[in-house]
């Protein structure tokens, strides 16, 4: 699996015209899944993700978790994480997960996240439709993450 998080103020995904999810402080977590992506990589993602100190302290240093800030999280699949670029100038796909395999880790990593943060805490988009994400990054902090290679 591959993570963009996105520290933010406030961060929002539509569908269809209408908001599927929306929070306030928090990470917006841009999630690809790939064929290889089991159980393992979403329980390691999620224990990382919420620990990772990614806040300000006091002291204006990132030393502030997910979870010590009581912040929220919004999830929204992206395939396109797993582009292969290395030939030609069209983005080859083939590592990403098919649906049937790819929905359940989604929701997975969805209710795992919801079980460390609180029910209310995470919102998501729509997997596999057409979203548009809006965000206000704060920092900006942009973190990428691969479970893979577990960095």
């Amino acid at each position: 699996m591959r993570v963009l998080l996105q520290r933010v103020s406030e961060a929002a995904v539509k569908v269809e015209g209408g908001t599927s999810g929306e929070i306030g402080k928090g990470l917006l977590i841009l999630l690809g899944i790939e064929t290889a992506d089991d159980e393992s990589d979403v329980e390691w993602l999620v224990r990382k993700i919420c620990q990772m100190r990614l806040f300000e302290d006091n002291e204006g240093k990132m030393n502030l978790s997910l979870l010590d800030v009581a912040g929220s999280a919004l999830v929204v699949s992206q395939f396109t994480l797993h582009a292969q670029v290395k030939k030609g100038n069209r983005p080859s796909f083939i590592k990403a997960a098919r649906p049937e395999q790819a929905i359940p880790l989604y929701e997975s990593f969805i209710n795992k996240l919801k079980g460390e943060l609180g029910e209310r805490s995470v919102e998501s988009g729509m997997f596999g439709a057409m979203m548009q994400v809006s965000l206000i990054n704060d920092g900006p902090v942009t973190i990428s993450m691969d479970s893979r290679r577990r960095e």
